[in-house]
């Protein structure tokens, strides 16, 4: 269920919204309406997402039914644009935590409390597939969310391509790998976590320097997502800057 305190409705608050450049996650459109040509030509200009949804989620997202069939839920943080993220990590020689398609808030927001925590310089979310980042994020985050950038691509694949292009190494961490406690990470360093059903999206794989696995020896053999960011990070944190 998406968060209503983050959410406008009706047409003109939206243009408005647009033009202004404030960050919006995703505008929903009831099927049976049709919204101004302006507002789909700034959505598009925007980046943003339009979502055709029925009427009653429009209505029930806004906590109104004068929603004129359309609602958007704003963003509580402003988003970076992704070549300023890379140009940052990369000058710094940096460390990005890039999320393949996490769709659990809960997670969403562990994993950045965790990046925080252990010295990530900036957060990678895909504009598809990925929770949005909501009451709950930043909640679960305990208000890390405001002390990271965070960047939202519309292909990871594109992203960690001009990362690598700009000097940046990808590791994905991921069942069939290298150990990760053998590794010697390189900087600047994009670290790939996948989504807990599917793991690391193939194209991204394929993109990747390196595989880290996280050896395991109990009877169940996968870790919640956001565990497995807080090993993997915490490898990364320790070549980076707790043991030098």
């Amino acid at each position: 269920m998406e968060e209503k305190s983050f959410v406008i409705w009706g047409r003109n608050p939206i243009i408005e919204a647009l033009r202004s450049g404030k960050s919006l996650e995703k505008i929903l459109v009831a099927h049976d309406s049709h919204p101004p040509k302006e507002l789909v030509k700034l959505a598009e200009k925007n980046k943003v997402k339009i979502q055709k949804v029925p009427r009653k989620k429009v209505e029930d997202i806004a906590g109104t039914k004068k929603t004129q069939g359309v609602a958007a839920l704003v963003s509580p943080v402003e988003y970076l644009e992704e070549n300023s993220l890379i140009d940052k990590i990369t000058e710094t020689g940096g460390v990005i935590l890039v999320m393949d398609h996490i769709t659990d808030p809960q997670n969403v927001g562990n994993m950045i409390r965790t990046a925080e925590v252990l010295g990530v310089d900036g957060i990678v979310i895909p504009r598809e597939r990925s929770s949005p980042i909501n009451e709950t994020v930043i909640k679960a985050s305990t208000g890390a969310v405001f002390y990271l950038p965070i960047s939202k691509v519309g292909s990871l694949r594109q992203f960690l391509n001009k990362f690598k292009k700009k000097g940046g190494w990808v590791v994905s961490v991921e069942k069939g790998g290298k150990p990760i406690q053998k590794i010697s990470f390189p900087f600047p360093l994009a670290v790939v976590l996948g989504s807990e059903g599917k793991g690391v999206s193939k194209s991204v794989l394929e993109t990747s320097d390196l595989i880290a696995t996280i050896p395991m020896k109990g009877k169940v053999t996968s870790l919640n997502v956001s565990s497995a960011t807080a090993i993997a990070l915490w490898e990364v944190a320790k070549q980076r800057w707790i043991e030098n």
